[in-house]
């Protein structure tokens, strides 16, 4: 598949459907189309041929979905920036990527050390979107996400890669239509966006997107139930948000709704499957590195679901993924045992950008099926059971060792939200002043008195399980992801 000619042919087919929906303002794709020309001519003019590489500030706005596709006509790749984020943290990217020009919607200049190409109120009378010839290898975007030594590492993403993903999604039967009216909530320095504008502009469906000045769970309710939204791709914690009114909520026209990010919990899975009727609920899984996600489960509304700590599976391996769970020393681990989540196949990033430390920890050789295949390490821990299905353990790193005792804090949050009784709780590993690690629970709500919960908590886990500190937080922070900020939230017992 020619993923930049599938784009050219759907503007081309679909001129008078509304391709995006903005702050309530629809934009036809014949407008996006002349958008996209506007700006295309604005970096042939700027941008010598060797300029691959492009900053791109993440505003929601016309404008920066069209230089999306008008950077790919020209095989171009581009690098989001949110314009929000801490200056020293961008600059650190636009360092790493050898930055030289950025597209630029704002009203003024947010990058001055670059050259700025300004994308506001460019249109064009004709419509200019027959792509360049444009390489597999040639490379689509770079991701640059969180690092453990403070530095943001980069995830190239090559057109091959993005292929692959395309690919694989469709083969799942999600289908879009030009009819479907698609959510995309997150921001665009998170790789969830890809899909959530990428598959509806195949396919001439129109994108519905949330303001970044709006409260986000209110908006996506907004625009769920008043536009008749029938596509959603959504991290778990929004559902946390939006449990207070799933007695409000319905909408039967949803079609599919898709969750990926973070652990999905089953039971507000089957709560939330009341406020989508009608809906294919699934749980897909998948980090930045193997393209968007490559696992995925379809939860049953009338059969059992398998889960693990309350965690609903990420189900198996799509189309175009392979994956193992191995041991620490890289063998396979039996079917039921725990191990390593590791991942391959035609969604893989060619490496981290310009880290070879990084990449030589994280990636590996091993022989399979008679053949040297490369294998990336997710760093998530997970089993495998005699069905195929993957099991969602917790992180490698999202443990404690506790008085010798290797503890998993996502087993600790199960129980806790069973005794808690839907409200949310996060588990959070800290060193205490004498530098013994302790275990401290945030739950999401007014303070209350906890011995009931502790009696509970003491009844299903041992004592060196047990939280030893717990503070009441009114609202969970959120990063820029929409996910539980865990960080922000360990800071409160530090």
């Amino acid at each position: 598949m020619d993923l930049i000619l599938t784009i050219q042919k759907s503007i081309e087919e679909h001129k008078d459907h509304n391709a995006f929906c903005i702050r309530h303002t629809y934009y036809t794709y014949e407008v996006f189309g002349k958008i996209i020309s506007g700006i295309r001519y604005k970096i042939q003019k700027s941008v010598d041929a060797s300029g691959h590489i492009i900053g791109l500030v993440t505003n929601d706005d016309i404008y920066t979905y069209a230089s999306i596709i008008a950077l790919w006509l020209e095989g171009k790749a581009y690098v989001p920036l949110h314009p929000d984020f801490p200056e020293n943290r961008n600059q650190l990217i636009i360092e790493q990527a050898e930055i030289h020009t950025i597209l630029d919607s704002s009203q003024h200049q947010t990058f001055a050390n670059c050259s700025t190409i300004t994308t506001d109120k460019v249109s064009c009378s004709t419509i200019d979107i027959a792509s360049k010839e444009v390489s597999s290898d040639d490379l689509a975007y770079i991701f640059f996400t969180s690092g453990t030594t403070g530095t943001p590492k980069g995830v190239p993403i090559t057109f091959d890669n993005l292929t692959a993903f395309i690919d694989a999604f469709w083969a799942l039967e999600y289908s879009i239509t030009s009819n479907d009216r698609c959510l995309q909530m997150f921001e665009l320095t998170f790789d969830l966006s890809v899909l959530s504008y990428l598959a509806p502009l195949l396919k001439g469906a129109c994108v519905y997107t949330i303001p970044k000045d709006e409260i986000k769970y209110s908006y996506i309710f907004e625009l769920m139930e008043d536009y008749e939204l029938t596509f959603a791709l959504m991290v778990p914690s929004i559902l946390q948000y939006l449990r207070p009114y799933f007695d409000e909520i319905d909408c039967p026209a949803m079609k599919f709704s898709l969750f990926c990010g973070e652990a999905l919990p089953l039971d507000i899975t089957e709560e939330w499957s009341r406020c989508v009727p009608n809906a294919t609920i699934a749980n897909v899984y998948g980090p930045t590195e193997c393209t968007i996600f490559c696992t995925d489960y379809t939860y049953k509304r009338t059969e059992p679901n398998k889960a693990y700590n309350g965690i609903l599976t990420i189900g198996k391996d799509m189309k175009n993924t392979k994956t193992i769970i191995i041991d620490e020393d890289y063998n396979e681990v039996p079917v039921g045992e725990k191990g390593e989540l590791c991942l391959s196949g035609g969604q893989l990033t060619p490496g981290y950008w310009k880290n070879e430390k990084k990449n030589k920890s994280t990636f590996f050789f091993k022989e399979y099926n008679n053949e040297q295949i490369k294998f990336y390490k997710t760093g998530d821990l997970c089993t495998v059971d005699e069905d195929g299905d993957i099991l969602y353990l917790g992180r490698v790193d999202f443990q404690a060792k506790i008085q010798g005792y290797r503890v998993e804090l996502s087993e600790i949050e199960y129980h806790a939200r069973a005794a808690l009784q839907k409200i949310n709780a996060v588990a959070i590993a800290f060193t205490n002043k004498i530098q013994n690690t302790e275990i401290g629970l945030a739950i999401e709500s007014k303070t209350f008195d906890t011995s009931e919960l502790l009696n509970g908590l003491k009844k299903s886990l041992p004592q060196y399980m047990i939280p030893t500190q717990i503070k009441f937080i009114d609202t969970f922070p959120l990063n820029t992801n929409g996910k539980t900020d865990r960080n922000k939230i360990k800071e409160q017992f530090l």
